[in-house]
């Protein structure tokens, strides 16, 4: 009882919530834009449209659970099971999403006429799945585990190796659907890298509020009753006025900090107040360490 109660907390609940969120996110621009339009860009999803494309009496969703198998087992033998366990399930769940939309929701052909609306909804949403998961520590297995196992035995950096990876996949549609696709696999592999970036920062950024007021005590006691957050208080000397006032600093979310603003407005019109964006926030409150 007490091991499924350290299994089964809130902290973990919501970890695999977003895990199969992203994934399905994942899916949903595998099978609704990424298939219909043969854009093989890079993963295992890029070979199993590739593979669905030359053996046309298996889909998609069934070669991408071939593929990741074939991937555990060299991951198995290459890098060990504490480092594939931690991608088992993503590539298991994943392959099992599509495998179910193409079931539930047939796509002949694509949405539009529009293959550049096509791609940007090809590449947002995986993109979105990739940063949720990432953000999370996670991994959604696949390619990843290739581009491990050539880092460890090779000079390429993990990062590269999955470019490197990915980057031949989507060469390799372009011989197969024609130099038109081909580039249109290489824009949304090199843009879905900038979309995972900036959604990841998104998530993670927080306002870093600092505060010269003649209210200090208020300011705070708004801080940590109200908004429930910590501050540090130190005092500084007016270059200009001469005088010695009270600084406030403190980290918080868009919502707080738009609540402090309008705070300050009633309480001390005369502060002065920056607001700068903090792309990651680590300690108690925010990210665990």
């Amino acid at each position: 009882m007490e091991a499924a109660k350290k299994i089964f907390t809130r902290a973990h609940i919501i970890w695999f919530l977003l895990l199969n969120f992203g994934l399905v996110l994942l899916a949903a621009g595998i099978h609704f834009f990424k298939s219909p339009n043969n854009f093989a860009m890079g993963g295992t999803s890029g070979i199993s449209i590739i593979a669905a494309t030359l053996l046309p009496h298996m889909d998609v969703g069934t070669f991408m659970f071939i593929i990741n198998g074939v991937l555990i087992v060299l991951g198995l033998v290459f890098l060990g099971r504490a480092v594939i366990g931690a991608t088992l399930y993503s590539s298991v769940a994943l392959s099992f999403y599509v495998w179910v939309l193409e079931r539930a929701v047939p796509m002949a052909r694509p949405f539009t006429d529009d293959t550049f609306l096509e791609l940007c909804y090809a590449v947002i949403l995986p993109a979105a799945g990739s940063a949720i998961i990432f953000n999370i520590g996670a991994s959604s297995g696949g390619t990843d585990i290739i581009a491990m196992i050539l880092s460890k035995y090779t000079s390429l950096e993990i990062g590269k190796a999955l470019l490197v990876s990915d980057f031949c996949i989507a060469l390799f549609a372009g011989g197969l659907y024609g130099v038109r696709t081909g580039l249109y696999c290489v824009l949304g592999l090199l843009a879905k890298a900038f979309v995972v970036d900036g959604v990841i920062e998104g998530i993670n950024v927080r306002k870093k509020v600092t505060i010269v007021s003649r209210q200090p005590d208020k300011i705070n006691e708004f801080i940590m009753g109200t908004l429930h957050r910590g501050a540090t208080v130190y005092t500084a000397h007016g270059a200009f006025s001469g005088r010695d006032e009270q600084v406030i600093t403190t980290v918080l979310n868009r919502r707080e900090a738009v609540s402090l603003r309008n705070y300050i407005r009633r309480t001390d019109p005369g502060a002065f107040i920056t607001i700068v964006n903090s792309s990651e926030t680590i300690g108690k409150g925010f990210r665990a360490i």
